[in-house]
């Protein structure tokens, strides 16, 4: 990784109060950059392949600590499996029913409406999830 990127990634992990250890950089250069939504093993996987001494506690705990930290947000997007999102502001998901790829939708691409005047319920947060298949030869 060049250093701008490199300091940059310090940078944002120090403003969320987290030391930047030599396995938290190598984890958030995968796992704050990707567009991809990574499970743990798929996190450790990847670091792994450029980091061969990290382990997979570390991996899983460094996960915990940026999602506690507010970097990532883990989603339960599929019956047993947990997701790492970078992004953190608020937006909807499609999942591919053929390829279980997950894609990121813009917030304003769907209208949900009356969130707030449910009864009996105090909304903290919300999503939609999409499922479905991508139309061969389309792409957002």
């Amino acid at each position: 990784m060049d250093t701008a990127k490199n300091q940059d990634l310090i940078d944002r992990l120090e403003r969320h109060d987290i030391r930047p250890s030599a396995q938290r950089l190598a984890i958030a250069s995968y796992v704050l950059t990707t567009a991809d939504h990574p499970s743990a093993d798929a996190v450790w996987n990847r670091v792994k392949a450029n980091f061969p001494m990290v382990s997979r506690a570390t991996v899983y705990n460094t996960l915990q600590l940026f999602t506690e930290k507010g970097l990532l947000k883990q989603l339960v997007l599929a019956e047993g499996s947990v997701v790492f999102d970078p992004m953190v502001e608020p937006h909807h998901h499609f999942v591919d029913d053929e390829t279980g790829l997950i894609e990121d939708i813009p917030w304003n691409a769907l209208r949900v409406g009356k969130v707030d005047q449910l009864e009996g319920l105090q909304v903290r947060d919300y999503m939609v999830v999409v499922r479905g298949r991508r139309q061969v030869g389309k792409r957002r």
